[in-house]
């Protein structure tokens, strides 16, 4: 159903594509596509990897900061990624970027991320309102970072995330321009 989707996206738009037409195209009901995918958008935006960096928050060092324990958690669990999920993760973002009706989407539906890194969190032992503050920022720069990396196209994903995984935990941000 993701692929019919997908594909369909890319020959119509985002905005052009009826869910009737994903379902035909995927070879099930309307109905059967609602019961997999509550929405449209949830074609997109469904994260398979939730649980991954939950598992990896609650493995790192305790004497870490939230937001170290978050960032290197995130770094682990998309460096994990296969080479084949790369392309298909630029094409979903390339077309969450370019869809006006899902400005700010990504974000919406990083609610159970966030959700997860905080739960996470506090199962280390951080403050509940602490553990909020460092999934919301984590998830606030990664969107920002991955929409970016999928309109551009000019560098692989792991530098992009490597860069915002940076200034997120803190490192130093350079300026590649001289000024």
């Amino acid at each position: 159903m993701q692929r019919a989707a997908l594909e369909l996206f890319a020959e119509k738009g985002y905005d052009a594509t009826t869910t009737a037409q994903i379902a035909r195209r995927a070879g099930v009901s309307e109905m059967s596509l609602f019961r997999h995918f509550a929405t449209k958008d949830a074609l997109l935006l469904d994260d398979p990897f939730d649980p991954l960096i939950g598992e990896a928050v609650v493995a790192r060092p305790a004497d870490e900061t939230p937001m170290r324990a978050v960032v290197e958690s995130v770094r682990e669990t998309w460096a994990e990624l296969s080479d084949e999920v790369v392309p298909v993760l630029r094409q979903r973002l390339r077309i969450v970027a370019e869809a006006q009706s899902l400005d700010g989407a990504l974000e919406r539906n990083s609610a159970a991320t966030a959700t997860v890194i905080a739960d996470s969190l506090v199962s280390r032992g951080v403050q509940r309102d602490a553990a909020r503050v460092a999934a919301a920022a984590v998830i606030a720069g990664l969107s920002a970072a991955l929409l970016e990396w999928a309109r551009n196209g000019d560098r692989r994903l792991d530098q992009a995330l490597d860069e915002a995984l940076d200034v997120l935990g803190g490192a130093s941000a350079c300026s590649d321009s001289t000024t």
